[in-house]
């Protein structure tokens, strides 16, 4: 085996085209954290047989054109490859302007996220989570995601029941704890000696 592999590194034309053989004429190398693994586009043509109810609600589609993308030098340990590589990710857009966020979840985004809101009106969402700069960028596509369907899901609705169970109980807590807090109270009266 180690002869074998000590001739084909005497040959590098051999080794080249037995790797081209493997990894057939038309494939190209992908790495495992480019954007295309990690923030898939959404195919709506795709039939898996799984039924509306047991689908996931559809995720928001956000088109990279829209968004403007930089990258600067990440924080944090890492010694001399944190110094010279740009990894971390800032993600930005004009939130009054998204015409492919709704209305009212735009208005409502501004509300909750006014302190990522920038005085141009934009909206900044940044990562360093990872020492890879796609990585990061889908890290923030995917804080993006989470902000919107956080902005676009109703608060529940409690019953009158539930709420008369919510106050009865805390009710009974502190009903408990005073009973409690007596007892102990006596216990502590009853230790105190008695000089007269």
């Amino acid at each position: 085996m180690a002869a074998h592999t000590l001739r084909a590194l005497c040959r590098p034309w051999l080794v080249a085209a037995r790797f081209s053989q493997r990894a057939g004429a038309g494939t190209e190398y992908r790495s495992a954290y480019s954007l295309d693994k990690l923030y898939p586009p959404r195919q709506d043509g795709d039939s898996t047989g799984i039924t509306p109810e047991e689908q996931q609600p559809p995720t928001l589609d956000i088109p990279m054109s829209r968004l403007t993308v930089t990258y600067c030098r990440s924080s944090g340990p890492g010694g001399q490859h944190v110094n010279k590589v740009n990894t971390k990710a800032e993600v930005r857009f004009h939130l009054a302007s998204a015409d492919w966020i709704p209305e009212a979840v735009r208005q409502k985004m501004a509300l909750m996220y006014r302190n990522r809101v920038n005085r141009a009106g934009e909206l900044i969402v940044s990562s360093e989570e990872s020492r890879y700069q796609m990585k990061n960028l889908a890290i923030c596509l995917e804080k993006i995601q989470t902000m919107v369907t956080e902005a676009t899901e109703q608060p529940k609705v409690v019953s009158k029941e539930t709420t008369q169970k919510l106050i009865e109980r805390v009710e009974k807590m502190n009903r408990e704890r005073l009973r409690q807090k007596k007892i102990h109270s006596n216990i502590k009266q009853s230790r105190k000696a008695d000089f007269d």
